[in-house]
């Protein structure tokens, strides 16, 4: 991963953290195949992968736990997505 895409995955942390979205930002240098592992191990729902594909179209790699990747999309759409199933999910407890 390069400076530009680190910079780019610091400025998507910053935006979901404003959002109200808890997220980590795994700076290891690990190969991405590898992280990818490692956080499907830990169960997390959603995981974000920034590339440099990412960096240049302003978007980010969606992964579901246990379903993989679902495509690129916009940032704010990910986190109006996230906020819509945490609302949902707080209607329904």
């Amino acid at each position: 991963i390069t400076d530009k895409q680190m910079d780019y995955a610091r400025s998507v942390m910053a935006e979901l953290k404003a959002a109200g979205v808890r997220g980590e930002l795994d700076e290891r240098s690990e190969k991405v195949g590898y992280k990818i592992r490692d956080w499907e191990l830990k169960k997390v729902p959603f995981m974000l992968v920034v590339g440099e594909s990412e960096r240049q179209a302003g978007t980010v790699a969606v992964r579901v736990h246990r379903k993989g990747d679902t495509g690129a999309v916009p940032v704010r759409e990910f986190i109006d997505r996230v906020s819509g199933l945490v609302s949902s999910k707080a209607l329904t407890l």
